[in-house]
């Protein structure tokens, strides 16, 4: 759960993409379509805890983890509730600013969470003792790096190959966000925006989310493996999912 950027394409339509970094075992074993709460979701799982770190729903919205708050934060297990769960709860809200003040985020590990709720983005941050909420601009670019991977030094590369890129493409689509997503860096393994730290963390990979003003359309790709899959979720009451893998 490391790079992470937010493209506007137009009014409410983007470019959703997440670069996740985990160890290995914990790559996705499975893409999910799933009702909850009378809400059709959409999401690849985790193999390990069996939450997600990105999932959309039918209603206009979508959720993303990053790993830590502010800071690099010590790990002190056994915490209450994996914030790959606590993703998946939120749907369970009518909206995000009711999921803010009725969630029991007290024993849950720092995050950092990007929720895209039909028409309102928010940066979302939980350092073991506060919540720290931001409501951002939607026709604005947007870029993170989770702070538990990265010092305050490389997230400023990250954002300077973001800018670099930026100037590359006048056109941008899924296509050129990917070409960032999977070629940013300088040529260091353990940092690019593609990383691998000794094969114990590594960029498992790229879930990126074409936001139409009718659907959200997912496209994941498993770095391991090189399998991709595309799904489709349109935005309506009743929840339409279709599919397409190759």
């Amino acid at each position: 759960m490391c790079t992470v950027t937010y493209i506007p394409t137009g009014v409410n339509q983007f470019i959703f993409t997440s670069n996740r970094d985990e160890a290995p075992k914990r790559s996705a074993t499975e893409m999910v379509q799933e009702s909850q709460n009378e809400k059709a979701l959409l999401f690849p799982r985790d193999a390990l805890a069996k939450g997600t770190w990105i999932a959309v729903s039918e209603k206009n919205q979508l959720v993303c983890i990053l790993n830590g708050a502010f800071v690099k934060h010590k790990h002190l297990p056994p915490y209450r509730l994996s914030r790959g769960i606590m993703a998946l709860d939120f749907f369970k809200y009518k909206n995000a600013i009711v999921f803010f003040e009725k969630y029991d985020f007290v024993d849950i590990e720092p995050f950092t969470m990007i929720i895209y709720d039909d028409g309102e983005l928010y940066e979302f941050r939980w350092d073991e003792s506060k919540k720290h909420i931001k409501k951002l601009n939607t026709s604005e670019q947007h870029l993170w790096a989770s702070c538990t991977l990265y010092s305050e030094e490389w997230q400023e590369k990250r954002r300077l190959w973001f800018s670099d890129w930026n100037e590359k493409y006048k056109v941008i689509d899924q296509a050129a966000v990917l070409d960032f997503h999977k070629n940013g860096g300088e040529g260091n393994e353990k940092f690019d925006v593609v990383m691998n730290w000794e094969n114990k963390v590594r960029t498992t990979s790229i879930t990126s989310i074409v936001k139409k003003e009718d659907e959200m359309k997912m496209r994941y790709e498993e770095i391991l493996n090189g399998e991709i899959e595309e799904h489709n979720l349109k935005i309506n009451p009743h929840g339409l999912f279709e599919k397409k893998g190759y």
